[in-house]
């Protein structure tokens, strides 16, 4: 991640400003997960996790956790609050903050390595792509999920607004977008679509006309069969 780009979520997290954060579980989370049909005990990549409440849901539906995040103080925040015990141990991708079923590298999710997000076989993520600017998404995309597990399966959730109605992040990333970004590697299957507009006060305080949440289904794309 560019260092005007960490420094834009670090100086967030040290002001508290962090309308981002939700106080509870991810409703359309718990409705979809199961589907997946993820066995339990695998590990579930959650990039850009901040101190998100869903990792405790995953944990206690029996599978490991990985998020990975930039600012120590939110994962910091996450075990504190959390009451959850944990140890710490340094890597090349950072500092390893770990309890139980859950554990967060404190570090750039750029500089996660190969074999572990090829460890991972379930992918959640709620605040990452819809986090990112333009610029910086394919990059994002082919460096995570190209890299996960074969038969990876996931959820994504993103927001689409009429961008020019409202300076992100978060940003909107259409389904057109959506579809681009993983066709490489991964098919994108939207599964749920809905109005939220009237239950965020920030985007109707803004003069934002529409905005929908969108449910992703991801799964590894098959390779193409070459001729003999």
């Amino acid at each position: 991640m560019s260092g005007l780009e960490a420094e834009f979520w670090l100086e967030r997290w040290r002001d508290g400003r962090i309308g981002f954060h939700q106080t509870r579980i991810t409703p359309l989370l718990q409705k979809y997960w199961p589907s997946l049909g993820l066995p339990a005990g695998c590990t579930v990549m959650v990039p850009l996790c901040g101190k998100s409440l869903d990792m405790i849901w995953l944990a206690e539906q029996g599978y490991r956790v990985l998020g990975v995040e930039l600012a120590e103080l939110a994962v910091q925040q996450f075990f504190a609050e959390n009451e959850l015990p944990v140890a710490t141990r340094q890597s090349s991708m950072g500092v390893h903050y770990v309890s139980d079923r859950i554990e967060i590298i404190c570090g750039d999710i750029f500089g996660v390595d190969a074999a572990t997000l090829g460890g991972c076989l379930g992918a959640y993520d709620r605040a990452a792509l819809v986090a990112l600017p333009a610029g910086m998404r394919q990059r994002y995309v082919d460096h995570v999920y190209g890299r996960l597990s074969d038969d990876y399966r996931g959820l994504l959730l993103t927001l689409d607004y009429p961008q020019n109605e409202l300076e992100g992040p978060p940003f909107s990333v259409a389904d057109e977008e959506v579809q681009r970004l993983f066709s490489a590697h991964s098919r994108a299957l939207a599964i749920d679509r809905r109005d939220i507009l009237e239950k965020d006060p920030k985007f109707q305080s803004q003069g934002v006309t529409r905005l929908d949440t969108v449910v992703y289904r991801l799964e590894r794309r098959e390779a193409p069969v070459t001729a003999p």
